[in-house]
This record gives C-alpha cells, structure tokens and sequence, in this order.
C-alpha cells in the first residue's frame, strides 16, 4: 500500500465494551472483579493444598498445580487491563504493551492445550496401568512431561507475535476487543498479510488438534478399560478419577474452537468478545471449583488445611 496509508503506530486503543451503557459496563466491572478474585483465590489455594498436604503428592495433583500457576498467569494477562478499561475509561495500551499481552496470552494459551493431553495421559496410565504408575510417572518423569507441556508456549508465541507487530498498521490504531488478540490486530495492518494468516490458521489447527488427538486416543484407551472392570462401583470409582478433567477439556476446547473456527461470515465482533470470556474469564474461575466439588481428596485436603491454619491463629492468639 501507498506510504500515506501507515503511521508508526505508538499505542492502541482496546475497544473493550465502550458500545454499552456506562451503567452496564459497572456491572460488569462489579462482576468480572468478583470472578477474577475468585479465580485467584481458587487457584492459589489449589496450589498451596497441593503444596502442602502430603495426601495430594500423586502426579495427577502435580499437574493440577501446574494448571492452577497457568491460569493465574492468563488471568494476570488479560483481565486488570480489561477491569481498567471498564472503570475508569483506561483503553489505551502502548505498542509493547499490546504486544506482550498478545505474546503471554498465546503462550498460556498453548501450554494449556498440551497441559490437558498431558493430564489426559497421566490418567490413561493411572487407570490402564494401575500397578505400574508410580514407576511410570516417577519424579522425572512428571516434570519432563510438565516442561514439554509448557515448552511449546515459547516458540508460537515469539514467532506469531514478533511476525505480527513486524508489519506496518494504518492510521486506525483501534482493537475491537477487550485484548490485544491476533485476528482485531490483524485488521490494522497496512500490508499483505496472507503468508500470515496461513501460518496463523495451520499453527491454530495443530496446536489445537494434537493435544486434543492425545485426549481421545488416552480417553478412547480409558473408556475400554473401564468397560472391562466387572462391578458397577469399579466402573464408577475408574470414571470418577477423570470426569473433572473431562469437564475442564470440554469447557476449554469448546469456547476456544468457538472462537477460532466459526465462519468470519457468523463472526461479529460482538459475538467473539462474549464467547472470549468464556475461555479467558470463566473457565479460569470454573477451574478450580470443579477440581474441588468433584474431587473428594482435594476437598479433604482443603479441610485439613483450613483447620490447621485455624488451630495455628489459635495458638499464637
């Protein structure tokens, strides 16, 4: 395009929801505040119970930890500077700043794609291999699977953000989203962006794709052993060791393939911002709580804990 058509580009301004009423946008100020301090406070004390209490030392709560850290990690990412551009107006965002939102949140987001496969496998191997688990996934073994899953995060991210913010943006400096994601991002830039938007299609594909390959095939193998127990409780003690991270997966794999994969014809801009919440506010919040209500160890766990400190502040009072 002409050079007249580009400016250097020093901030954007994050659109947010500036459309509603003032009114409106208190409430969800009032309402995103409570789900974000929920989603801090669920996961931090499922990391600290999975610190602490030596009943939660399996690998599966091992993973549980490291999922609670990458979702207080994508919430710090996302949701202060949303809260701020819905109280007090603050909608503008630097060049950088833009761009490492852009940057952390494909990095959260792909590690927990790859955290899920893993978690997927680990309970492939605790239901299927029973006898052999604290051989399988030993020490070592967890956190090699731990660091793989976070690895991939790295490379997508530094190349799909520095390719992005390479390109020269127009005059129009304005994102309609609540975040610096790729697509609102995308639609600023002043130059040909089709070798982009292939690699960006093929790399959502197979980050998506892999992970949730390695969960079916690990739950496919599941479900069959689970067919083979003999008693109906067998089947449903099995089934019960699973079924919050089957409900985790859904939750995270629907909203974002919802997101990413509709057609642009069905895709407003308005429409995109509601279903981004899901994956970017809610499941981060919903997280925790499903891992505590449908898990009896992590309930107790949590009970020991609150009394402990409670008989601790008694006794230094």
């Amino acid at each position: 395009m002409a050079a007249g058509n580009w400016s250097a580009v020093t901030e954007f301004v994050l659109m947010s929801f500036s459309s509603l009423s003032t009114e409106i946008q208190t409430l969800l100020f009032l309402t995103f505040l409570a789900i974000y301090l929920v989603t801090l406070l669920g996961n931090s004390l499922i990391i600290l119970v999975t610190l602490a209490d030596p009943m939660l030392q399996s690998p599966m709560y091992f993973f549980l930890r490291n999922l609670s850290i990458l979702e207080i990690g994508f919430n710090l990412v996302i949701v202060p500077k949303m809260l701020g551009t819905l109280i007090a107006q603050d909608t503008s965002i630097s060049f950088l700043g833009c761009a490492i939102q852009m940057y952390f949140f494909f990095f959260f987001g792909v590690a927990e794609c790859f955290l899920l496969a893993t978690m997927a496998y680990d309970r492939y191997v605790a239901i299927c291999s029973p006898l052999h688990y604290p051989v399988i996934m030993n020490q070592g073994t967890r956190a090699k699977l731990a660091a793989a899953s976070w690895f991939p995060g790295f490379p997508v991210a530094t190349v799909q953000t520095t390719w992005l913010f390479s390109f020269p943006f127009c005059a129009n400096n304005k994102v309609n989203h609540f975040f610096c994601d790729s697509p609102p991002v995308l639609r600023l830039v002043c130059a040909d962006t089709a070798r982009f938007e292939v690699y960006a299609i093929v790399g959502t594909i197979l980050v998506v794709m892999i992970p949730c390959l390695l969960i079916l095939c690990s739950y496919t193998r599941i479900a069959a052993s689970i067919l083979k127990i003999p008693s109906a409780k067998g089947k449903h003690k099995a089934f019960s060791t699973c079924s919050s991270h089957l409900l985790v997966v859904s939750l995270f794999y629907v909203s974002s393939s919802l997101t990413y994969f509709r057609p642009k014809s069905n895709n407003s801009p308005e429409s995109k911002k509601l279903i981004s919440l899901s994956y970017t506010v809610v499941t981060p919040m919903l997280n925790p709580i499903i891992y505590s209500l449908r898990n009896n160890e992590v309930k107790n766990a949590l009970s020991r804990t609150f009394h402990k400190a409670l008989a601790f502040r008694n006794h230094i009072t």
